[in-house]
């Protein structure tokens, strides 16, 4: 019985480690990279050595509590350098790294009313009375044209990015309680970014390259 038995185990164990070579083929499709050669997409992060300004800092948001939130440092660092030394991108580089619950902020009005995230993230508005079916950190109201808001901070040089880790957990959440399938959920999520976010591997790898290429570091 047992010379019967084990070919076959041989058998599958094969198949095992054949199906463990494609799976994890992939990560490893090559060497390294030589000097100037950009990554494989979606993987470009050639914008990072756009960054010419002498003052540069990238906030790390990991969560999102109010309205504008994390925003408003970012807004205050820029504002700060305009006021004291008349400087404004591109002599000052701001990068906001998003993560973890900080989703909300770089996703279109459209992924927030058929996701209910205002509910979800509990994020109002107006101080708790309704949540909000569209993206409340996209644009300032008009009844406070000065809070700091995506667009505002984007036209002013401001670049966002998502962590691939953290939306593909946001997707797995949203998919479950929607009962839709995982890679559906994660590429309607990829495409309904809000316009100019940077999809990048992982937070902590962006907040390394960023500091790698002379930025400061700040938790919000």
């Amino acid at each position: 019985m047992s010379e019967h038995r084990t070919p076959r185990r041989s058998f599958i164990a094969s198949l095992a480690l054949a199906a463990g070579a494609t799976a994890v083929g992939p990560l490893f499709p090559r060497g390294p990279l030589a000097a100037g050669e950009l990554p494989e997409a979606p993987w470009d992060l050639s914008w990072l050595d756009e960054l010419k300004g002498k003052h540069k800092q990238v906030f790390d948001v990991g969560k999102v509590e109010d309205v504008p939130g994390p925003l408003h440092v970012v807004m205050n660092y820029l504002d700060s350098w305009r006021d004291v030394y008349h400087l404004e991108f591109p002599e000052v580089d701001t990068i906001v790294g998003i993560a973890g619950s900080g989703f909300p902020i770089n996703a279109g009005d459209a992924l927030w009313a058929k996701y209910k995230l205002a509910e979800r993230w509990h994020v109002s508005d107006d101080g708790g009375k309704s949540r909000a079916t569209h993206n409340v950190f996209l644009e300032a109201p008009a009844s406070d044209a000065r809070r700091a808001s995506v667009n505002g901070l984007q036209s002013r040089g401001t670049i966002f990015t998502q962590c691939n880790n953290a939306l593909r957990g946001v997707a797995t959440e949203l998919s479950m309680a929607a009962k839709e399938p995982f890679d559906s959920v994660y590429a309607e999520l990829v495409a309904g970014l809000n316009p100019g976010v940077r999809l990048v591997p992982s937070r902590t790898m962006l907040i390394g390259l960023a500091q790698e290429h002379g930025c400061a570091y700040q938790s919000v």
